[in-house]
C-alpha cells in the first residue's frame, strides 16, 4: 500500500467528513490541487508567508460536511481560497496579514457602512469594534476571523459582521422602557426585609439615576468612551487593551478609576440632595455600588456615549 502524501494526510485528518481513502492516483491529484491552491493564494498576498501545512489544515477544517464519496475538487473550487489564506494568516497573528487585512478590508468599511445608511457618528465605533472582534484573541476565544469559512467573499463577510455590530449598537442606544424602573426595584437588596429601606429605594430611585447621569457627565471623553465600550458594548479588558494598544492591567486601572469617580460623584450628590443620615442610608449606599454598573451602561446607552 502506497503512502499517502503528507499534505493529503493532513487535509483528510482535519475535515469534518471522513472521506473514503483515496487511490494512489486520487491522492496524487489531491496533493497537486492543494499545492496549487496554496501557491495561487500566496501569490495574491506576496507579503504574507503562510506555511502550506497550516493553510491546508485551515482549509480542511472549514470544508463543508458532505457525503464521504463526494468529489473534493469541486468543494475546494467553490471556496474563496485567497481570502481563506489571508484569514488563516490573520488567525495566526501574523503582522503582515493584519496589515493586509487592514488595508484591503477594514479601510473599506466606512464607505461600505455609509452605503448601508449607517450614521456617521457610529461608524468609527463600529470599525474599531469590528477590528478588535475579528483580529484579537482573548483568553476565552481565538480571533473571530476564524469563523470565516470561505463561502463568499471575505469583504462581504466583514461588512455583514460590521452591520450586525452596528445593529447591536443602535439597539443599545434606545432609551430603556418606561417600566425599567419598576424592574430595577425588584432586584434591589433587602426588598421586603427593611420597610424603611424599601421606602427609601422607591422614593429616591429617580434621584439615584439622575445622580449617576450627572456623575457620568463629569468624566473625560476618553473615560466615557472606555466605559461605553466596556459596559454597553461588552468589550473585555483584553479586547480594550488591544484596541487602545496598552496592556490589560492598564485598561483595568482605567476602568476602576473611572468607575470609582462615578461612584464618588454619585454618592456626593445623593448625600447633598437627600441629606439622609439614618442607618438605612448605609444600605442605600450598598445599593449604589451593586447597581452602579447597570446604570452606567443604561445612561451611556441613552446618550450614545
Amino acid at each position: 500500500m502506497e503512502q499517502v502524501p503528507e499534505l493529503v494526510a493532513t487535509f483528510l485528518a482535519h475535515t469534518s467528513t471522513r472521506f473514503a481513502p483515496p487511490t494512489a492516483a486520487e491522492a496524487a491529484a489531491l496533493d497537486a490541487l492543494l499545492r496549487r491552491a496554496w501557491e495561487e493564494s500566496r501569490a495574491q498576498w506576496p507579503t504574507v508567508t503562510l506555511p502550506v501545512t497550516q493553510f491546508v489544515r485551515h482549509l480542511a477544517e472549514r470544508l463543508p460536511k458532505v457525503s464521504p464519496d463526494s468529489p473534493i475538487a469541486p468543494l475546494l473550487e467553490s471556496l474563496s481560497l485567497a481570502d481563506l489564506y489571508l484569514a488563516c494568516a490573520c488567525l495566526q497573528g501574523m503582522a503582515s496579514a493584519h496589515e493586509a487585512f487592514e488595508r484591503n478590508y477594514l479601510a473599506r468599511l466606512p464607505v461600505k457602512l455609509r452605503s448601508l445608511r449607517q450614521p456617521d457618528a457610529m461608524i468609527d465605533d463600529v470599525c474599531q469594534i469590528t477590528r478588535v472582534k475579528l483580529l484579537v484573541a482573548t483568553p476565552e476565544s481565538p480571533p473571530r476571523i476564524g469563523d470565516y469559512t470561505g463561502k463568499g467573499a471575505l469583504l462581504s463577510w466583514v461588512v455583514v459582521t460590521a452591520g450586525r455590530i452596528a445593529s447591536k449598537l443602535r439597539a443599545a442606544e434606545k432609551p430603556a422602557p418606561d417600566d425599567s424602573s419598576e424592574e430595577l426595584l425588584q432586584v434591589l437588596p433587602g426588598q421586603g426585609i427593611d420597610p424603611e429601606l424599601d421606602v427609601m429605594k422607591r422614593r429616591h430611585h429617580e434621584a439615584f439615576r439622575q445622580a449617576v447621569r450627572e456623575a457620568a457627565s463629569t468624566l473625560s471623553a476618553h473615560d466615557r468612551h472606555l466605559l461605553r465600550l466596556h459596559f454597553a458594548n461588552q468589550l473585555t479588558t483584553y479586547e480594550l487593551g488591544s484596541l487602545f494598544r496598552v496592556n490589560q492591567s492598564t485598561v483595568s486601572r482605567w476602568l476602576k478609576s473611572a468607575r470609582q469617580r462615578v461612584y464618588e460623584e454619585t454618592r456626593s450628590r445623593l448625600q447633598e440632595r437627600l441629606m439622609l443620615s439614618t442607618p438605612g442610608f448605609k444600605s442605600f449606599l450598598a445599593f449604589i455600588g451593586s447597581q452602579l454598573d447597570l446604570n452606567i451602561s443604561q445612561i451611556l446607552e441613552e446618550k450614545g456615549g
